[in-house]
């Protein structure tokens, strides 16, 4: 025997309603990105950043990418979604090109999610896209999660070994805590390991997390690859890692997440301090 619960057929009303809000939510000005500067842990030098979606409902206000994000994947929006979050990450590197912010060593960071990855025509629209913004490959980067490339093993490897021709970076997302398999490690043209936060933010009080982190920075450099650690927050983590050889980070020690007006006058104004004084603005 079933009872009413008020509590669960309120949580279900309120999915369904994003559910159906979700579709063109970015053609109705609903969505925008903000940018996460990656920063070089040797040098504190700004190497790129990572873009990120954001959604503010007209009613609800902001919706949590934890919330929305699989709801869009559920439903098959995430294809429309991602491919504006393309074309607008594009635009602002165009934009920053222009300013002369963005260098060779410089790029922007896109999530890609399985869906797209898993259409058969996905790198070359891809490229398409960079072609018409005038923008060379190598200042976009792909962040791609395991069990994104995992769905289809066979298509993530020509997908990715067609962007690899053009110097088009890809980042394993969030390493280590979805379904591992090291054979994709030594079979699909990757070149950056991002140690996830879990790993990250106990590196100061526990010592298996030390072990972690180290342990995929190894791993990551056995096999020809760069690590970013995401989710620094303190001056500790950062000087841990890297002590251990960890090439590059991001979190709100440096910077939160930013619009990107405000991303450009935070790298402005960051490019304008001697390299060690980061604590500045954390």
């Amino acid at each position: 025997m079933q009872s009413y619960n008020e509590e669960l057929e309120a949580r279900q009303r309120h999915r369904l309603h994003l559910q159906q809000s979700i579709r063109q939510a970015a053609e109705r000005g609903e969505m925008s990105l903000v940018f996460q500067p990656k920063l070089s842990l040797s040098t504190h030098r700004v190497i790129g950043a990572e873009a990120l979606l954001r959604w503010h409902h007209p009613t609800l206000g902001p919706v949590s990418p934890v919330e929305f994000i699989p709801l869009a994947e559920a439903s098959g929006d995430i294809l429309s979604i991602g491919e504006w979050v393309l074309d607008e990450a594009m635009r602002h590197i165009a934009v920053w090109r222009e300013k002369r912010l963005l260098d060779d060593a410089f790029h922007i960071a896109v999530n890609v999610a399985a869906r797209q990855l898993a259409r058969h025509d996905f790198a070359d629209k891809l490229l398409a896209r960079l072609k018409e913004h005038g923008i060379p490959p190598y200042f976009l980067s792909l962040e791609i999660t395991e069990s994104g490339i995992l769905s289809d093993m066979h298509n993530a490897r020509a997908q990715l070994a067609r962007l690899a021709q053009v110097n088009i970076a890809v980042a394993i997302d969030d390493f280590g805590t979805g379904h591992s398999s090291l054979a994709y490690i030594k079979t699909l043209p990757f070149s950056t390991l991002k140690i996830d936060r879990a790993f990250v933010m106990d590196l100061e009080h526990k010592e298996v997390d030390r072990h972690l982190a180290l342990a995929i920075t190894q791993l990551a450099h056995a096999v020809g690859c760069d690590v970013v650690a995401e989710g620094i927050e303190t001056k500790a983590q950062a000087d841990y890692l890297r002590s251990i050889g960890c090439e590059a980070a991001q979190g709100y020690h440096y910077a939160r997440p930013l619009p990107a007006d405000e991303f450009y006058d935070w790298c402005t104004r960051w490019q304008a301090l001697p390299p060690m004084n980061n604590a500045l603005e954390s």
